[in-house]
């Protein structure tokens, strides 16, 4: 069995370094030669726990790295993971997809192989069915469920934890024709992933499985917020009691229930965005949907004013942003709720200081030179007047009275309450924690 990744972003990369170190020969293709040559040496082009050793692993037994799409001729399944970046307009842009998909048909038509095709990038409902197949099928003057395999199969890994959720999925989604290219499939999952539950459906199904997933989620963090905004205003109430209460209803679940500064990353917003502009196009109002991207965006708005309620005019103050990946364990700001904060605090004329363990050079990207970016805790609260924690790092949980002896204003804005069991001389304030009497 051989078997290529084409794309190797968060997705691709991880995929093809779990497959490789199992022993299962596998090509990982990307047009960036740059990125290339980085992986080729180990080294990931970005940060994810345990991603560095599986790579090792994976290039010292079955994974080459090429930018060559050629070579996927002789491989047996083909899993494309490329991009689906959020269009001005909130569409997503397919442009990546049309791109492969194309060149991936043009190779089927000179090659006497049946491979199946695996689509993990994130595509609205519809697409499989009214764009990637009809591409295929054009470009190879072949016939899917005949001549090759399509299969979609939506990804739900976690940022922090793609090794895990790459080996043992809570889920394994196949949509496409029940042929003799889905049982294989159906083969190489129960031995990849064994004891997960597999189900098979429909293309547009599966496209939406994904997105339903991701706005439950969504949903669940805003209404969380919105009960973490009303504990503020009742004294003595407390946010971490009311969700891990309610979370051990098995109805309900604890998982995303940590209220805070809103949901941010890569997905949920993008695939929130998404699904409220398919929903119009169909002619459904998507009311609650709406009401979840419109209690998101608040928060952030929320943390702006309670800091010009506490140090006054923003313009010229010295505030420190603690935190801009958009969660702990990764480098990833796409999405961050913390790089937008910093962008609002910037725009009201802020001077600001930047501080993450592993995301301060792609917040350079960002901000170049309009920001300072330190490397430590205490040298990061030197001289500002008002420190903001908008990431759950361990590192914050060790801020201290000595960690902020050298504020010019003992002011902090706790997002997600790391501190909120320390007893600090500091004016403290903590989302969803009502002040105490």
């Amino acid at each position: 069995m051989k078997i290529a990744i084409i794309g190797l972003g968060f997705v691709g990369l991880s995929l093809c370094s779990v497959l490789a170190s199992k022993g299962i020969r596998t090509i990982g293709i990307d047009s960036d030669i740059r990125k290339c040559s980085k992986i080729a040496e180990g080294i990931p082009t970005f940060f994810e726990p345990n991603l560095e050793k599986t790579l090792k692993k994976a290039l010292k037994r079955k994974l080459i790295v090429t930018n060559k799409l050629s070579t996927i001729n002789d491989c047996d399944f083909i899993f494309v993971t490329v991009g689906t970046p959020q269009k001005k307009n909130g569409d997503i842009d397919l442009s990546m997809i049309k791109t492969v998909t194309g060149d991936i048909g043009k190779l089927l038509s000179k090659n006497k192989r049946k491979p199946i095709i695996l689509i993990k990038s994130t595509v609205i409902p519809g697409t499989m069915k009214n764009v990637v197949l009809p591409i295929l099928e054009r470009n190879s003057k072949k016939k899917a469920g005949k001549d090759f395999g399509l299969i979609s199969n939506p990804e739900f890994l976690q940022e922090g934890k793609a090794i895990h959720d790459t080996i043992k999925p809570h889920v394994v989604v196949l949509g496409g024709y029940r042929t003799k290219f889905m049982r294989k499939t159906e083969k190489f999952f129960s031995r990849f992933n064994p004891n997960v539950p597999i189900i098979i459906t429909n293309h547009q199904t599966a496209e939406m499985i994904k997105y339903a997933n991701n706005s439950f989620l969504a949903t669940k963090i805003s209404f969380i917020n919105q009960i973490a905004n009303i504990c503020q205003g009742i004294p003595d109430t407390n946010i971490d009691d009311v969700a891990n209460t309610i979370g051990l209803d098995p109805r309900i679940g604890n998982p995303f229930l940590n209220a805070g500064p809103g949901y941010g990353g890569s997905c949920l917003p993008k695939d929130i965005k998404a699904i409220i502009n398919l929903s119009s196009k169909l002619g459904v109002n998507p009311t609650l949907l709406t009401a979840v991207e419109k209690i998101n965006k608040q928060q952030i708005s929320n943390i702006v004013e309670l800091v010009k309620q506490n140090i006054g005019k923003i313009r010229g103050k010295k505030l420190t942003v603690l935190g801009v990946a958009f969660k702990p364990g990764t480098d990833d700001i796409r999405g961050s709720v913390g790089i937008e904060l910093a962008k609002r605090l910037l725009k009201l004329g802020a001077k600001i200081t930047i501080h993450d363990p592993k995301a301060l050079e792609n917040a350079r990207k960002i901000f170049h030179d309009n920001t300072k970016y330190v490397k430590s805790v205490p040298s990061a609260l030197k001289d500002c007047q008002c420190a903001i924690i908008m990431t759950q790092w361990k590192e914050y949980e060790r801020i201290n009275n000595k960690t902020i002896k050298h504020m010019a204003k003992k002011f902090i804005i706790d997002s997600r309450r790391v501190l909120s069991n320390k007893n600090l001389n500091a004016k403290y304030y903590a989302i969803g924690l009502g002040q105490k009497v």
